[in-house]
């Protein structure tokens, strides 16, 4: 089978030369034509290869999409499987933080909020630190500050584990609850960017284990953990 994609980002036949090997080392793939002009890739595989992983073997600099409309369907997944693993994880930890919460006659609030966020914080930065390197990476294509600083892609999982275990073991609840509202609200303005350039980018939420688009749920779920900080701040200082 025979594809076209358009290919972007390159800039002169040394970009498409590497673009080309980097595309080759994919498994089905046995051979392409690179288009500068064009700025497109005519790919011929054994297999069909996924957009996605052709999109993993490029630098950063390129950007890989289709241009036909059947490539489009060929690609396309339900909503519900693409972002399972986001849905499992956010139903496990709710579940988790409510029956935590309804121990006692009145619901606590505050209880279930606290044993929610430090279950997002400790599961996210798991998944990231599996494959640390590779979240990096994934993190500099949006994030603001990770994409002028790289070291801030290998620090931001850590950041995430400590916070996590700050909200588990209730240490210092409004130094933790600002820190948490300062980054997060630093990761959303990454996030809000990418989606209103319309760019097909890999989510790094779960680190480089679950090849996740980014999309708005990637946004719903940022602003939920600077909501709930806001919230817990606002019931702290009052």
């Amino acid at each position: 089978m025979t594809h076209t994609y358009k290919l972007r980002g390159m800039t002169c036949s040394g970009c498409a030369a590497n673009a080309k090997s980097s595309l080759l080392t994919l498994p089905g793939i046995t051979s392409l034509d690179v288009s500068l002009p064009d700025e497109t890739v005519t790919i011929s595989m054994e297999k069909h290869v996924a957009l996605s992983a052709m999109q993993k073997a490029l630098s950063a600099k390129y950007t890989i999409s289709p241009i036909e409309h059947r490539e489009s369907v060929e690609q396309a997944k339900s909503w519900f499987q693409t972002y399972k693993p986001v849905l499992l994880l956010f139903g496990y930890i709710t579940a988790i933080a409510i029956i935590t919460a309804s121990k006692k006659e009145d619901f606590n609030w505050m209880l279930a909020m606290n044993v929610f966020m430090s279950g997002f914080f400790l599961s996210f930065s798991l998944f990231k630190l599996l494959d640390l390197k590779g979240f990096a990476e994934s993190y500099a294509m949006y994030d603001l500050i990770a994409g002028k600083f790289r070291t801030w892609g290998l620090i931001y999982p850590f950041i995430e584990l400590a916070l996590g275990i700050s909200f588990a073991a209730g240490f210092s609840p409004l130094l933790t609850n600002i820190v948490t509202l300062i980054v997060m609200s630093v990761s959303i303005l990454g996030v809000i960017k990418s989606i209103l350039s319309k760019r097909k980018i890999r989510c790094a939420c779960l680190g480089a284990v679950f090849n996740l688009p980014m999309s708005t749920v990637t946004l719903i779920e940022d602003a939920l953990m600077i909501i709930m900080s806001a919230g817990m701040l606002f019931v702290l200082l009052t």
